[in-house]
């Protein structure tokens, strides 16, 4: 996996960095004291389970709510492997010291108040926090959080209300969240009978961060899948790591970003700058690492412990058993938006339906036994058991309609019987309204049975689970490099020699250096040197006024298509000089370039720009009024190579444009792939010189691709 080329604070945290302060033996909570409902009583309530010692720090007591209790952490018999530090701000970095004294193996920093002002001075103190703790190689949470939990050992170092009372139901999904309050939503469904093995809040991720979290979890066996909320990254690079470590281990991330918005592309001047905004790269940076992806809170943990329950698919059909014909039709309608195959069942279970299911019921897939399961309770066993013994199907469904105390819980435990002699998932979707009806905690409690809310969740997630599972399975074979060492050196030199924002001449002479197909043009300062260069360049031709302050020519109307005779050109270079004078703020005229009309073909746009969290990063989009108007556009992190350009352009809403819709001829699909990983190589080697690439348009044909029009602007 070639990675963006943007610098790394440090290397990501693993188990070994992590094992003391996640696995404590011992615990002290620096300034306990005997107020009820301080963070310090509360951080000790929520221990009232954990096997290991717990001692408190503060010089007013010797003893306090049970333990023992010392002036400092020096004075501890023992030095304790995770300390809890609840005391203000103000004591924060004093408590630090004594942390450090005594050799601790990891903090976690409660107190509020710190770089999350925005105030200079509050950031200035967090960052000498951190920049201690990491001197003396201390893993430090927070500050500004609520602590975590290590669920295996009951170790619950956190403030919140009521964890000593929370069932116990210790599975394995793993939880990652900067937002404290956000991800114990997901904790709270161990009441319900769901769980997990462990809960980490970062807040303020001065030091450990979610990656650093992420990156410990992959590799603790009794955690199955990881689910990560999160606002935003200071390296979006540690990401990557931590997500090509869990597809090495073949361990899934769930991802959930709180955050949306397009705020990185404000000051864009491109397309490309308002398309690739901090959610494209987002999205690119989870395509890259196989990190999945889902667009609500709601669905984070119940897709995550999907994936908990099963391993990859056997089969990719699904099969349905319903008990209501309209369930029926909403699994089957579900499927085919998400992609997700539902085939007919083979000779083996088809027998079983016929004999089993009533000729008023539906003896396919979905297979309806209808009501008369009730008459005949040992039909639904048999029916399901010959859909999820076939080999056409990797998954079973059963809509829940209805949760009735006298049969339901009973059906659920036959399920659970069942799907231990079997690899492939069970899905429960509960449709009923009674949310918590008998049943439905056996089947949250059971380690193999899986249960949606509702049968669309059910789809999308099977969907992501196949989507997954190809990512795991495909090679990661390196692609060539297209360009090399001459083209590099020649590109920056152009760079170097222009300004802050280059000319379309100046841009295209740059993305030439690196093999990007461009029109023959000329750039002149007269109406006769225009006609003269046509005749040499070929008609038709287009004019554009060339000019490093005026970004969209277009707009200013200082562009002319399609001129076929000397005269037509003389005079629109006399309109494109008085429409390029009438822009405001008085712009440079370097001249007009004369340009051999490109032949008619489909337009894309491509560039390419750098984000703050990821680095370099590429986008394809259609051209013309369909990128704005269908927002049809995709993106990844550069560099990538012309097979994965290739997969971007069959993602565009406008791919079939591209392959020969009604009657058109198809374009050359490899040609503009390796135009597409020129631009960008070209953003990546040159990442550190660039802020955006706009390539606009880009005109392909069966021949071929050519850059038409190009804008490079320099970073400041």
């Amino acid at each position: 996996m070639r990675l963006p080329a943007t610098p790394t604070h440090r290397p990501i945290y693993g188990r070994r960095e992590l094992r003391r302060l996640i696995e404590p033996r011992t615990i002290a909570i620096a300034g306990i004291s005997a107020t009820i409902g301080s963070f310090g009583q509360r951080t000790l309530t929520n221990l009232r389970h954990y096997q290991g010692r717990v001692f408190g720090v503060n010089p007013k007591y010797q003893d306090i709510h049970g333990i023992s209790c010392f002036p400092r952490l020096t004075d501890l018999p023992k030095s304790p492997d995770l300390v809890a530090v609840a005391v203000p701000r103000e004591q924060v970095e004093a408590v630090l010291e004594d942390c450090i004294a005594a050799k601790v193996g990891g903090v976690i920093v409660y107190a509020s108040g710190f770089a999350e002002t925005g105030r200079p001075e509050r950031i200035a103190q967090q960052d000498r926090l951190i920049a201690r703790a990491r001197a003396a190689g201390l893993p430090l949470v927070g500050p500004n959080c609520i602590g975590m939990i290590n669920n295996l050992s009951r170790a619950g170092a956190i403030f919140q209300v009521n964890y000593d009372n929370t069932p116990h139901h210790p599975n394995g999904v793993g939880i990652v969240s900067q937002s404290g309050a956000m991800g114990y939503t997901m904790v709270q469904a161990s009441e319900r009978g769901a769980g997990f093995s462990h809960y980490f809040t970062a807040g303020n991720s001065g030091d450990v961060d979610v990656c650093d979290f992420v990156s410990y979890l992959v590799e603790v066996p009794q955690c199955r899948a990881i689910v990560c909320l999160f606002e935003g990254l200071p390296d979006g690079r540690r990401l990557l790591e931590a997500g090509e470590k869990a597809r090495a281990a073949g361990k899934p991330i769930v991802a959930y970003k709180m955050t949306s918005g397009e705020a990185s592309a404000v000051a864009a001047m491109s397309h490309t700058g308002n398309l690739a905004g901090s959610d494209a790269a987002f999205a690119a940076a989870f395509e890259r690492a196989g990190i999945i992806e889902v667009d609500d809170l709601d669905i984070a943990y119940e897709t995550a412990s999907f994936l908990a329950k099963t391993s990859k698919p056997v089969a990719r059909g699904v099969a349905a058993i319903v008990t209501s014909g309209g369930a029926g039709v909403i699994a089957a309608e579900r499927a085919e938006r998400y992609g997700v195959p539902m085939p007919q069942p083979g000779p083996a279970a088809q027998a079983v339906l016929d004999a089993r299911i009533p000729e008023f019921g539906a003896k396919r897939n979905p297979a309806d036994i209808t009501a008369q399961v009730l008459t005949d309770p040992e039909s639904f066993s048999v029916c399901f058991r010959a859909m999820l013994e076939d080999p056409a199907y990797g998954a079973a469904i059963l809509p829940v309609v209805a949760a009735v105390p006298e049969i339901t819980p009973k059906r659920h435990l036959a399920l659970a019987e069942l799907a231990k002699t079997t690899e492939k998932p069970i899905c429960l979707v509960w449709m009923t309204g009674w949310l918590e009806g008998p049943g439905a905690e056996i089947v949250e409690r059971d380690p193999r049975l899986v249960i949606f809310r509702s049968m669309d969740r059910c789809m999308r997630t099977i969907s992501l689970w196949h989507k997954w599972a190809d990512f795991i399975a495909a090679p990661r074979a390196e692609e060539a490099r297209l360009s090399g060492a001459s083209e590099r050196a020649e590109a920056a030199r152009l760079l170097a020699a222009a300004g802050e924002t280059l000319s379309e001449r100046e841009a295209k002479a740059a993305l030439a250096a690196y093999g990007v197909p461009v029109p023959p043009e000329r750039t002149v300062q007269s109406a006769v040197a225009a006609a003269a260069a046509a005749d040499a360049i070929g008609y038709p031709v287009a004019l554009k006024v060339e000019s490093p302050d005026i970004a969209h020519k277009t707009e200013a109307g200082a562009v002319r298509l399609g001129l076929r005779d000397g005269a037509a050109v003389a005079r629109a270079f006399g309109e494109i000089m008085d429409a390029a004078a009438r822009v405001p703020g008085a712009p440079r005229i370097d001249g007009v370039s004369v340009q051999r009309m490109a032949p008619a073909g489909i337009e894309l746009v491509i560039g390419a720009r750098v984000d703050p969290q990821f680095g370099p990063l590429v986008v394809v989009g259609s051209g013309g009024i369909l990128v704005e108007l269908l927002q049809d556009s995709v993106a990844a992190l550069a560099p990538i190579g012309a097979a994965e350009a290739l997969g971007l352009l069959r993602r565009l809403k406008g791919y079939r444009l591209l392959t020969g819709f009604r009657g058109r001829p198809a374009v050359a699909l490899e040609r503009v792939a390796e135009l597409i990983a020129r631009v960008s190589e070209f953003a990546a080697d040159h990442a550190q010189n660039i802020a955006e690439i706009d390539v606009n348009p880009v005109i392909c044909d069966a021949q071929g691709a050519v850059a038409v029009d190009a804008l490079i602007v320099r970073r400041r």
